[in-house]
């Protein structure tokens, strides 16, 4: 069994022709072969630069997110969308995150947040679980050091109040989390065995 795996919403082309195994190309055959490992979230990872776009493309994104996920539904797979800190660049006063959230059937699109991008932007994960309850089955646990750059850390290191955000894990419908460092300064072997030390210790 494995619990997610991550997706894009297939926009861009590979050498003019679509990507396959995304959202908008070959979506069918992603969803069974991801049936068929015993995948239980999909999750749309990453949106490109040119992919985003202005607010009304967000609203065509968040159409596709409820089709793929009714699709998924269908498989017995909860679709997700991971942020990172773009979609929370205020747009005519709107966040992008906000439009997605509020533009998705909440039964078929919930929520992989990334707690380091949504610091990084400014924004409070507790806020967001006690807005939208249960939209959050998944995490990204990261650390943020206290450095201008607001650089990648081990979980523990940095700024970020795990305590807080852990503590309102059922509120947000946390199922899995994933332990994250996208850079480290040394062996990310080391990192991570850090980061899952502190986290047995002071979280679960």
């Amino acid at each position: 069994m494995m619990p997610s795996s991550h997706y894009r919403l297939g926009e861009e082309q590979d050498k003019g022709s679509p990507v396959q195994g995304t959202m908008l190309h070959g979506w069918d055959k992603a969803v069974d072969d991801a049936a068929q490992a015993g995948v239980k979230y999909m999750v749309c990872a990453y949106l490109s630069e040119a992919e985003r776009g202005g607010l009304d493309h967000y609203k065509y994104i968040a159409d596709q997110l409820n089709k793929a996920g009714e699709r998924s539904k269908k498989a017995g797979i909860q679709l997700c969308y991971h942020n990172h800190d773009f979609e929370f660049a205020a747009q005519n006063g709107q966040l992008p995150y906000d439009l997605l959230l509020s533009s998705t059937d909440q039964a078929l699109v919930k929520m992989e947040l990334d707690l380091y991008w949504a610091t990084k932007a400014g924004h409070d994960p507790v806020t967001l679980f006690q807005k939208h309850p249960g939209r959050f089955p998944l995490w990204h646990v990261k650390d943020m050091d206290n450095t201008p750059k607001h650089n990648f850390t081990e979980v523990g290191s940095g700024v970020i109040d795990f305590k807080r955000i852990f503590a309102q894990s059922s509120k947000a419908g946390l199922k899995y989390f994933f332990v994250e460092q996208d850079q480290t300064p040394g062996s990310p072997f080391d990192s991570i065995q850090k980061s899952i030390t502190h986290i047995k210790r002071t979280l679960v």
